[in-house]
C-alpha cells in the first residue's frame, strides 16, 4: 500500500478517550487551595466548570466514552489523514521516515476543536448559556467560537494584546461564528484595568487574559469558564489525535521511533504523544517523546517544577507545574499558543522524571524549517507548528548522519494561513531569536506561592 496519506474510515474515529491519570497518577500532586495549602475538592471549580468535566479532571478511568453528538461534529473533518512526508525526506537525503498528523483541516484550522467542541457540549448539557476564555495566537479563540455556535452558546473572548494585534484574521474568524473578541489586558475587567494602569503597554500574556475571562464567569451564574489547554480533562480530549495516529501506522505496518509536538500548555502534543506512553512506561517499546517550545518561553527548559497559579491575579487553584511564575511575561514572539508561564502538570510530571524530552528552539530556526516544509509538502504551517516541524527536521538529519531509518511522527498543529504577517516579518529579516533573559525568569520564580 502506498503511504503518501493513510486515511481511516469515519466509523473507526475513537469512540473512547485514553486517559494518561490511569497510567501516571501515582505520581501526581494534587491542586491545592492557595489560603489553605489544602487539597481542593470538586466544589472548588463548580462555580465555573460543568460537574461532567470536573469528574473527567479527576478521573483514574482509563478509558472515558465519547458523547455521540461529539463525534457527530467532530465527523466533519475528523479522523484526520496521517501523511508521509515523502518529498521532504528526499529534500532533506534521511533514511528516516517523517509522518505528519494533520490537525490543520478542522474549520478553525487546528487541533483546538476537539476539546472545544466536547466543552461546550458539556456546559450547554449543564444548562450553562455562555462561555468565557481566553487565547494566545488566536486558535483557541476561534475553536471555542465555533463549538459555541454549534451548540447555541456565546463565547466571550479575551485574546492576548500582541496576537490581537499581530493577528487581526483570527478575531474575524472569531466574530462570524458569533464570538466577541477583546483585546487583553482590557478595561471591561477590574485586574484587566488595575494591568494597564501599571504597564498600559505591556504587550498581554495568557495568565492575564485568563484571569479576566475567570474574573467574568465566577461574576455571572450562567457564564462558565472554558480553557484551551493545561488541565487534565482538556488534554483527555485531545487524545482522539494519538489514538488516530496508532491505528493509521498499524495500517501501514509501522511504529514510531520518535514521536515530536511543540507544547505551550501542552494539549495538542499530550493528546498526540500520550497515547503511546503506555507501551513506554512499560517497556515495551523504546519510543522518544519531545515536547518543543520556544526560548523566549522556556517553561520546561529553564523553569521551576512548583506550585503555582494558573493565572496571574492568584484566582485559580495552586497546581504543581514546571513553571517561569504567574507574574511572568513573554517576549512579544509570534508563536502566541507557545506563550504561557506553565505547562500542564501531566507534562510536567513527565518530563521531571525524564520520560519525556524537552527542546527549546528560536524564531528563524522554526520559520526556515517552516517554509522548507511548506515548499516540499505544500502546507503552511503556524508558527507553533513550525516548532515541531524543526525538531522533527533535526531527527531527520541526525539519522543521515547514523544511518538509521528511524520512524519520526510529529503533530502538524494548525496551518498559518492567519499568521502571514509572521512570514512577512521573516522573509524581510525583521524576526528576533529571542532568548528570556535569566533576570525575568528570576523574577517571575521568586513570586511563586511559598507552598
Amino acid at each position: 500500500m502506498e503511504d503518501f496519506r493513510i486515511d481511516l474510515p469515519g466509523d473507526r474515529m475513537p469512540k473512547q478517550w485514553y486517559n494518561v491519570l490511569s497510567d501516571i497518577g501515582q505520581w501526581m500532586s494534587p491542586p491545592l487551595n492557595p489560603a489553605t495549602g489544602e487539597p481542593i475538592g470538586p466544589d472548588a471549580l463548580a462555580a465555573i466548570f460543568p460537574m461532567a468535566l470536573i469528574e473527567q479532571e479527576v478521573s483514574a478511568e482509563r478509558w472515558i466514552d465519547i458523547p455521540e453528538p461529539i463525534r457527530e461534529i467532530w465527523r466533519s473533518w475528523r479522523p484526520t489523514p496521517l501523511i508521509r512526508a515523502k518529498r521532504l525526506e528526499a529534500y532533506l537525503g534521511t533514511p528516516a521516515k517523517i509522518y505528519y498528523k494533520h490537525e490543520g483541516l478542522s474549520p478553525p484550522g487546528s487541533h483546538k476543536p476537539n476539546t472545544a467542541v466536547a466543552q461546550a457540549y458539556y456546559n450547554k448539557q449543564a444548562g450553562v448559556r455562555r462561555l468565557t476564555t481566553e487565547t494566545g495566537a488566536g486558535q483557541w479563540g476561534s475553536a471555542l467560537s465555533f463549538a459555541c455556535s454549534m451548540f447555541d452558546l456565546e463565547c466571550l473572548v479575551y485574546m492576548v494584546r500582541i496576537s490581537f494585534d499581530q493577528k487581526p484574521y483570527r478575531k474575524l474568524m472569531m466574530l462570524t461564528w458569533g464570538g466577541t473578541c477583546i483585546p487583553s489586558p482590557s478595561d471591561t475587567t477590574q485586574f484587566g484595568k488595575k494591568i494597564l494602569e501599571e504597564t498600559p503597554d505591556t504587550p498581554g500574556s495568557l495568565g492575564i487574559a485568563i484571569s479576566e475571562a475567570i474574573e467574568v464567569a465566577a461574576q455571572s451564574e450562567d457564564t462558565n469558564y472554558s480553557l484551551g489547554s493545561v488541565l487534565n480533562h482538556v488534554l483527555l480530549h485531545q487524545s482522539v489525535i494519538g489514538l488516530e495516529v496508532r491505528e493509521q501506522l498499524a495500517i501501514v505496518g509501522d511504529k514510531p521511533d520518535v514521536l515530536i509536538g511543540c507544547a505551550g500548555g501542552g494539549s495538542n502534543f499530550a493528546g498526540f504523544a500520550f497515547p503511546f506512553l503506555p507501551e513506554k512506561l512499560d517497556g515495551s517499546r523504546d519510543i522518544k517523546i519531545i515536547a518543543v517550545e520556544p526560548t523566549a518561553c522556556p517553561t520546561m527548559m529553564r523553569g521551576t517544577y512548583a506550585y503555582d497559579f494558573g493565572d496571574t491575579a492568584e484566582m485559580t487553584p495552586l497546581l504543581k507545574m514546571l513553571t517561569l511564575g504567574h507574574s511572568f511575561v513573554p517576549p512579544p514572539i509570534h508563536a502566541g499558543g507557545l506563550r504561557y508561564h506553565g505547562m500542564a502538570p501531566t507534562v510536567s510530571t513527565l518530563v521531571d522524571r525524564g520520560i519525556i524530552e524537552k527542546r527549546g528552539c528560536r524564531q528563524n530556526p522554526c520559520f526556515e524549517a517552516a517554509v522548507a516544509f511548506a515548499r516540499t509538502e505544500g502546507t503552511i504551517p503556524a508558527p507553533e507548528t513550525a516548532h515541531a516541524i524543526r525538531v522533527a527536521i533535526d531527527e531527520a538529519l541526525e539519522c543521515k548522519k547514523t544511518g538509521e531509518a528511524k520512524t519520526i511522527a510529529f503533530n502538524f498543529s494548525g496551518h498559518g494561513l492567519c499568521d502571514l504577517a509572521a512570514y512577512d516579518a521573516y522573509f524581510n529579516e525583521r524576526l528576533e531569536d529571542i532568548d528570556c533573559s535569566q533576570e525575568a525568569i528570576d523574577k517571575g520564580i521568586a513570586e511563586l506561592p511559598k507552598i
